[in-house]
């Protein structure tokens, strides 16, 4: 069992949480993820390291409540316990042999965004941070990102912070008027990845993708997460989760990552918690 030491709501849908484990906190890195389970009848969830402290031994998850298990792991509250908390898994992020990056976050996936900016600041990286949300009410870790970015754009659809607009438009300005990045690294929506991944090839510059997005038993047994990466199959939770972008088949990861948005859907309509809110 693994207490939850901290429980933060950072907009309506999206939740932090601080979980004790000291063992996986000191080998955590950015751009791994966990796998854990609610209770002992719940399905496996994995979720990015958003952050670790090996001095408090607490690894810190970001998760949108959208289906019946993060309903049920957002009901939780501090000084509660989840069953399993297995990790870190996949493959940490290259934060060394840069001096200069963009780290590109779309909505939730900004928590994942997030660790990989830290780790690049910490590194002695100059980091440049683009993060697009819907709008005003959305946007999540905010001062943490300024914290660790020599500059921190924000984007929103409505305009209601920051600047209006997507993502690839603020990138687009920046590279068209010759600022230069040794890599491009983009976490969000498949379809945000995909259009990021097509502007930076235009102007050359390697992008890395995070695949978190279409991880699912974050084992490489289920097959819910494999993907085209240069005309090759691969896994995004054993082979990654990050990736090339350039050789990333994005069509196919789209349209596979729409396949159990019925299940999903019949699913929480038919979770307890939902009907009694």
């Amino acid at each position: 069992m693994y207490l939850i030491k901290r429980k933060k709501e950072l907009n309506s849908t999206v939740t932090l949480m601080d979980i004790y484990a000291p063992e996986i906190a000191k080998k955590a890195r950015a751009g791994q993820f966990i796998i854990l389970r609610v209770d002992d009848q719940g399905e496996r969830i994995p979720l990015t390291v958003a952050d670790y402290s090996p001095e408090e031994g607490t690894v810190t998850v970001i998760f949108q409540v959208v289906g019946t298990s993060t309903m049920k792991l957002n009901a939780k509250r501090e000084g509660e316990y989840i069953e399993d908390f297995v990790g870190p898994l996949g493959r940490a992020t290259k934060v060394d042999g840069f001096k200069r990056v963009a780290v590109v976050g779309g909505g939730v996936g900004c928590a994942i965004a997030y660790p990989v900016a830290k780790a690049l600041s910490q590194n002695g990286v100059e980091v440049v941070s683009i993060v697009g949300f819907r709008s005003k009410e959305l946007i999540i870790l905010k001062d943490e990102f300024e914290r660790v970015s020599n500059k921190y754009i924000v984007m929103t659809d409505d305009g209601s912070a920051g600047q209006k607009g997507l993502v690839t438009d603020a990138l687009g300005a920046l590279l068209e008027a010759g600022e230069s990045f040794d890599e491009v690294i983009v976490i969000g929506p498949l379809v945000m990845m995909k259009f990021v991944s097509l502007l930076t090839k235009k102007y050359s510059v390697p992008t890395v993708a995070s695949m978190n997005p279409i991880m699912v038993d974050g084992t490489g047994m289920c097959g819910g997460c494999r993907l085209t990466v240069g005309g090759k199959v691969r896994f995004a939770c054993v082979d990654g989760p990050e990736f090339d972008a350039h050789q990333v088949d994005f069509d196919e990861a789209i349209k596979r990552g729409g396949m159990y948005r019925e299940h999903e859907q019949h699913s929480r309509e038919s979770c307890n918690l939902f009907k009694n809110n």
